[in-house]
């Protein structure tokens, strides 16, 4: 019976090609946008990590409430204090810290490798596996001998000792060909301390850590952390630390736990208590993705609704061809054919267009996740996950049954019921088309709604896409190419690294067409930023009233390459940029905070970088701020230093400001470069306007989803609209050709026509303001410079949909302005 039916839907559809056609290609609209955005959903925030037991692992950061600075890595002391206060909620816990290092090659030449730095603990903790060699002992991770105190008899330093390494798989395979010989040999480093290789991590082994930690992903070269413990050192902050629950444990209870660390350690360290230091534990994965979690839901409700619009059009389609086969299901109906055969038949042929529709579908979303892939923000997790996978196939599975179910449960409903009598006892030809209209413009209405939902949600993130580019940064971008100098070698003594930094500076301006050199550490939105406490004078009374900065080491003449405009006073000069010159350049936001109503030039203020506790610098000039870390947050106050502050070399983010376009140099930079110092690396040269589309990427990311569902939508709803007002043009012609000929005008007949259209599209409007006014909500955390309920945005979409419902309007309008009244007549 089933295959009987199937044979007969397969003809039924074969014998009206454009229908079928139309009805494959909009649900395969519907099923591929939202397979492809479930694909990024499931790799992102639904499937575990790559850990084993993931569901234990939590991420253990501090908080320093008192100066609103929140995800703060850990001291070595604050994370042994933690590790050992909390054993009976633990069962164990590991630390990590990031970054970037020079290793000579074979001949010498330098190269950047990603290394890590561990507790021996720490891929047991994860469940790593090592593929050669071994894993980390105890012994790996014992501390430095400490130098003899001054004076001692005797009292050489001892032999540092070596640093213990694992290699990452690729790292071993690239670097030593995968040859075993190096296991227990030491590798080449630039440094008196060895790295001594004892085993070879399995392939594809990575960390997961939101974008804005600030860590390697891939870290080539592991080395165990050989920490110590020293109470007058927990300025020194760097660790990461990541907890295993033990069995039976609730997240509360960690929580409970390690707040009782965090009060032991506010009432014995004056640091702790003044930064009101804090520990908060949370989820591993929920920690990953809380920056991006609200797009990827809205993405997915976007889709949702595209699919529903996509479902909706598909029905009305159905009910017209349910309402043209209506004679012909009354004939069956009064042979013997129950009101379930009749059902029967019908939604099988929906769920054949279903079928087809998601096959297409799936298609359309294995093309659409490389596109996604192409386009998405640096800052979106696990995106080498994103595929078609069994859940992906089961989504786009369960998404055409759902389809089918959605436009074929309302076409079988009325055609089942056929009024037998009054339909066979029909003369006109459209009879059947005058049942079910209700219903049709019901379901144009909830497209309407639908699609107005998603037009405002596209308004909101065009809207802030303008807003991002209006943004001052606080520099002027075009022009620059910015890349980064690592080496120094041998350069021990301040003046060795002034003189280097002097030199680099000299050799790039020679270069024909550059106008100016800037250096800095960190450099505006490369990442690395991290904030020290600076704090007025009532700060040496009140340790409390200390407060967060952000700090940039930068060499004279930053300012003016950066375009960065003065507000007072003046900037560094080579005079500033030598040991002991305690001078700073703070921006317009630390002024206003510091000495509000006041010229903040020639006062004092207080800040922790080199010493253990705050000094006095003098303020020499104010400067307006930069956003240093994103466009769409104005971000911390910031404090700057001359590079020799700090001992000199630290400034490696390198800028130049060029005549046309900057990317061009980079061969003459790198020529410069190795002219100074063949052991030097260039690394990371892009043009500064580079830095800011990255910037942009999230925002740009979801407009350009949402933008291309809105317009999907609209069109969809658009045709809906049109397919209603073509069948009561259809069904009402010999109407029209009565009032034609009883006088009404062609221009009124239009009217008549056009205004159906525009009443259905209001009250669609009217319910779809409603709903947007709720759901926009979600989507603030999205949105730069506007509100979720911006009026302006509202009453746009609204006019651009009034004007798209009249577009689809006109046609049936002017058809039925153009009939012939004697011909309408007839039709009856």
């Amino acid at each position: 019976m089933a295959l009987r039916d199937l044979a007969f839907a397969a003809r039924a559809l074969r014998k009206n090609p454009v229908f079928a056609l139309t009805a494959v290609l909009t649900i395969a609209l519907g099923v591929g946008a939202s397979t492809a955005i479930f694909s990024v959903t499931n790799a992102v925030l639904l499937e575990p990590l790559p850990y084993k037991d993931p569901d234990q692992l939590v991420i253990v950061a501090s908080d320093l409430r008192t100066r609103s600075v929140r995800d703060f890595p850990l001291s070595n002391e604050d994370f042994m204090d933690l590790r050992n206060g909390t054993k009976d909620v633990f069962q164990d816990m590991g630390g990590v810290f990031t970054f970037r290092n020079i290793l000579p090659k074979d001949d010498g030449t330098p190269e950047q490798v990603r290394s890590a730095v561990v507790t021996t603990n720490f891929f047991r903790l994860l469940g790593a596996k090592i593929a050669l060699g071994r894993d980390f002992s105890d012994a790996d991770g014992m501390p430095q001998a400490a130098p003899p105190p001054a004076g001692a008899q005797g009292g050489n330093a001892p032999p540092p000792l070596p640093q213990m390494a694992i290699l990452s798989y690729e790292f071993f395979q690239r670097r030593f060909g995968l040859n075993a010989a190096i296991l227990g040999h030491n590798m080449a480093t630039n440094g008196p301390i060895v790295q001594q290789v004892v085993g070879i991590l399995a392939p594809r082994f990575q960390l997961y850590f939101p974008a804005t930690a600030n860590m390697e992903a891939v870290p080539e070269v592991w080395i165990a952390n050989r920490l110590d413990y020293n109470n007058a050192n927990r300025n020194g902050v760097s660790i990461r630390a990541i907890g295993r629950l033990r069995d039976g444990v609730s997240l509360e209870r960690a929580q409970g736990a390690a707040d009782n660390v965090a009060a032991e350690a506010r009432k014995n360290f004056l640091i702790e208590r003044t930064a009101g230091y804090a520990i908060r534990v949370e989820p591993m994965r929920r920690h990953l993705v809380s920056e991006v979690r609200p797009a990827i839901l809205a993405l997915m409700g976007a889709v949702i609704f595209l699919l529903l619009i996509a479902c909706a059009n598909v029905a009305n389609l159905l009910l017209v061809r349910a309402s043209l086969r209506e004679r012909e299901l009354a004939v069956r109906a009064a042979l013997g054919a129950s009101w379930w055969q009749l059902a029967r038949q019908l939604l099988i042929e929906a769920f054949v267009l279903a079928a087809l529709g998601a096959l297409v579908g799936l298609a359309l979303a294995w093309a659409g996740i490389h596109e996604l892939l192409a386009i998405a923000p640096a800052n979106l997790p696990r995106l080498d996950t994103i595929r078609i996978d069994t859940a992906v196939l089961g989504f786009t599975a369960v998404a055409g049954l759902a389809a089918g179910a959605i436009f074929g449960l309302a076409s079988a409903w009325r055609a089942s019921r056929p009024n037998v009598m009054n339909v066979l006892r029909g003369t006109s030809r459209n009879e059947g088309l005058a049942s079910g209209g209700a219903l049709r413009k019901i379901v144009v209405v909830a497209e309407v709604a639908l699609s107005f939902v998603l037009l405002i949600g596209s308004g909101l993130m065009f809207r802030s896409f303008l807003e991002l580019q209006r943004i001052d940064p606080g520099f002027d971008p075009r022009g620059l190419l910015t890349f980064q100098v690592l080496g120094n070698l041998g350069r021990k003594t301040p003046e060795e690294r002034a003189a280097f930094m002097h030199e680099i500076q000299d050799r790039l301006r020679a270069i024909t067409g550059v106008k100016s050199v800037a250096a800095s550490f960190p450099f505006p939105l490369a990442g690395g930023f991290s904030p020290i406490r600076w704090g007025t004078e009532e700060a040496l009374s009140d340790p409390g009233k200390f407060q967060a900065v952000d700090f940039q080491l930068v060499l004279p003449g930053y300012f003016e390459s950066m375009r960065t405009r003065l507000i007072a006073g003046r900037t560094f000069t080579d005079a500033d940029n030598v040991p002991g010159r305690n001078v700073v350049v703070i921006d317009e936001l630390l002024a206003a905070k510091a000495f509000p109503r006041q010229s903040a030039v020639g006062k004092r203020i207080l800040i922790r970088l080199r010493t253990p506790e705050a000094e006095w610098v003098e303020v020499i000039g104010v400067v307006a701020h930069q956003r240093d870390e994103s466009l769409t947050e104005r971000g911390r106050e910031q404090v700057y230093f001359a590079d020799a502050f700090a001992g000199g070399g630290a400034a490696r983010g390198w800028a130049i400001r060029t005549d046309g376009d900057p990317g061009k140099y980079g061969n003459d930079v790198r020529a410069a470069i190795k002219n100074i110092d063949a052991h030097l690396l260039v690394t990371q040269m892009q043009p500064m306007d580079d830095l800011l589309e990255r910037a942009q990427a999230s925002t740009r990311f979801s407009l350009l989803l949402i933008g291309v569902f809105a317009v999907i939508a609209a069109l969809l709803a658009s045709v809906g609209l049109y397919g209603v007002l073509a069948t009561v043009v259809r069904q009402r012609t010999p109407e029209i050709g009565v009032r034609m000929t009883l006088g009404a005008g062609p221009g009124q007949i239009f009217k008549l026509i056009v205004g159906q259209g525009l009443r259905l599209t209001a009250v669609g409007l009217a319910a779809g303001l409603t709903a947007a006014f709720a759901l926009t909500r979600g989507m603030t955390t999205m949105l730069v410079g506007v509100k979720p309920s911006d009026p302006g945005t509202f009453a746009s979409m609204a006019v651009i949909f009034f004007l798209i419902a009249a577009i689809a309007s006109w046609l049936p309008a002017w058809r039925a302005a153009s009939l012939d009244p004697t011909a309408a007549l007839r039709e009856d």
